[in-house]
């Protein structure tokens, strides 16, 4: 069995004997997609690095829990996912630390050369960050990590026509704030 495989990761994570192994070869495999997930919905990659860890402790903490009918990624997308939420959840009640981060990266990325390429991205990334959570959750997963409906349907737990429902809506929003910014 090949050391990357989901089976391989699982079976040696399910021995107490070869955990840590096992754990070691899943962050290996994964943290780097799921680090740019995280970052995506965040921003912040102080706070993407704090979900980043929460992640795999849940998972390190909850492994026994995993009974692989999903693959690993859809899993720690989904943990991560949830994290990110929390963090969500934690800001709302100060909004204007949030309006003042997207200002901060606005001006970050502004700073970058006035190519038109650049300045399009920069647009971009600020339509993205206009949307709702749910809607800039789903954009990401599908439009950067290119996971398919259903499994998008696995991380976020909602059904397949939600999920293309929300999508359209936001690359609705996005045409919108391209055509008007």
């Amino acid at each position: 069995m090949s050391e990357t495989t989901d089976g391989y990761i699982l079976s040696l994570i399910h021995e107490q004997a070869t955990r840590e192994k096992g754990f070691t070869l899943l962050m290996d495999a994964h943290k780097e997609r799921i680090y740019w997930h995280i970052r995506r919905l965040v921003v912040s990659h102080e706070d993407a690095e704090d979900i980043l860890q929460e992640t795999f402790i849940n998972a390190y903490r909850y492994a026994g829990s995993f009974n692989g009918q999903s693959r690993i990624y859809t899993w720690l997308y989904r943990i991560a996912t949830n994290e990110c939420i929390k963090l969500f959840r934690r800001n709302k009640k100060s909004r204007e630390k949030t309006g003042e981060l997207r200002g901060k990266l606005v001006e970050e990325m502004a700073g970058y050369d006035s190519e038109s390429n650049e300045n399009i991205l920069i647009r971009f990334q600020q339509a993205i960050l206009q949307l709702p959570e749910r809607q800039r959750i789903v954009f990401n997963l599908r439009y950067y990590d290119d996971l398919d409906y259903e499994e998008i349907s696995e991380v976020l737990d909602t059904s397949v026509n939600a999920l293309k429902t929300n999508y359209h809506y936001a690359s609705e929003k996005i045409k919108e704030y391209l055509i008007n910014h």
